[in-house]
């Protein structure tokens, strides 16, 4: 996917666009990743462990983990056998385990031990998807990029943003509609959004920010 076209959308759609976010910014003016992490590595690796699992038991995991193998150099000596004890509790946990100490491995022998923050390069890593690389570019503020998760795809389609049937399809259209202003943050607001308010059975459109402004509330309310 290359850089987004912006889309020319209805004045009236633009407006309502421009309002949604600008709610959003005002009810969560510093939104961030509930993954725990203090480097671009350990930030690389939360989101690898992330695939299917929750934010919640990814720290917990990671906690301990971390207090024992928090560069690549010492992630990779444990290897994946050592890292599966620490991470076990986790979904896809010896998949996710060769993966991390894989990537950790090719960051010794490639980067100097560094992480690549360039999109190619990121996605080269074993484990790393086009929604690992996203979340952390835009986490670290190198790139703009809206990682498409079942929060966001759901907030995206109930407030007709997107009517994209997969994620990278989803992803290319908010990139088109989110004003640019926005766009650094966005994929914080629509996940937290989701997560907490716009909530997949029930959502609780009574206390929503942009409820008047959601065309799907009707269905709920």
């Amino acid at each position: 996917m290359g850089k987004p076209v912006r889309k020319r959308l209805p004045a009236k759609e633009a407006a309502r666009a421009l309002e949604i976010f600008e709610r959003l910014a005002a009810f969560m003016p510093e939104p961030k990743t509930e993954l725990a992490f203090y480097s671009p590595f350990t930030l690389l690796v939360a989101v690898v462990l992330s695939a299917q699992a929750t934010d919640k038991s990814v720290n917990k995991a990671t906690e301990k983990l971390y207090a024992r193998a928090d560069t690549p150099e010492k992630m990779a000596a444990l290897g994946a056998e050592g890292i599966t004890p620490f991470i076990q509790s986790i979904g896809l946990y010896r998949n996710k385990a060769k993966n991390v100490a894989a990537l950790s491995r090719i960051l010794l022998e490639q980067y100097g031990g560094q992480v690549p923050l360039e999109r190619a390069a990121l996605q080269a890593l074993p484990g790393v998807g086009r929604k690992t690389a996203s979340v952390v570019l835009n986490e670290l503020d190198i790139e703009p990029a809206i990682a498409v998760d079942t929060h966001v795809f759901r907030v995206a389609h109930r407030l007709k943003l997107s009517s994209g049937r997969v994620p990278d399809a989803v992803e290319a259209e908010l990139m088109a509609v989110v004003p640019p202003a926005f766009l650094a943050k966005a994929h914080h607001w629509l996940i937290l959004h989701g997560r907490y308010t716009c909530l997949a059975r029930r959502p609780k459109c009574e206390v929503c920010p942009i409820a008047d402004l959601c065309p799907s509330r009707d269905l709920f309310v």
